[in-house]
């Protein structure tokens, strides 16, 4: 499978929001419930405010022959905001060429530093790339308590 992971392009606004929803509502329930990825991204998603978002925040995309199958989101200050993979392609390379693309990215930026809040099925894929953790987080949305990870990473030039 040919994977480019290209800048923001505001014609899969639509596709990222639904892929988000997806990935969320695809976690194993041992480790979040129904309740509380509805909480996370709950039920229909709300396009409008996903596509004022994505022009902000302006995230990679992983495209496969047109199809949306990731994204990963770079703050300034070296925050990682979103990584989600399309729940077909989970476990194939797709995260991890996102993260590729947004560490040399950060590097080439000057940062020093990357962090995120990590959800249970996320921390093992960051502790892959180096990233420890710092703190477990308990926080609440839409009246269900949600549990990840701040995790970080230092980075050095190349």
């Amino acid at each position: 499978m040919n994977i480019d992971v290209i800048d923001y392009d505001s014609q899969y606004a639509v596709a990222v929001a639904d892929l988000f929803h997806g990935a969320v509502h695809g976690v194993d329930s041992q480790m979040y419930t129904p309740e509380q990825k509805e909480a996370w991204a709950p039920t229909p998603p709300d396009y409008d405010k996903w596509k004022s978002r994505l022009d902000i925040k302006k995230p990679f995309l992983a495209i496969s022959d047109g199809r949306l199958l990731g994204f990963i989101e770079l703050e300034a200050d070296g925050h990682i905001d979103c990584l989600y993979t399309h729940v077909e392609f989970q476990r194939r390379g797709v995260a991890a060429q996102l993260y590729q693309r947004l560490e040399r990215e950060a590097v080439d930026a000057g940062m020093t530093r990357l962090y995120v809040e990590a959800s249970r099925a996320a921390r093992p894929f960051f502790e892959s790339k180096g990233f420890v953790t710092t703190q477990l987080n308990e926080i609440q949305r839409n009246g269900q308590i949600l549990v990840n990870f701040t995790m970080e990473k230092k980075l050095t030039k190349r």
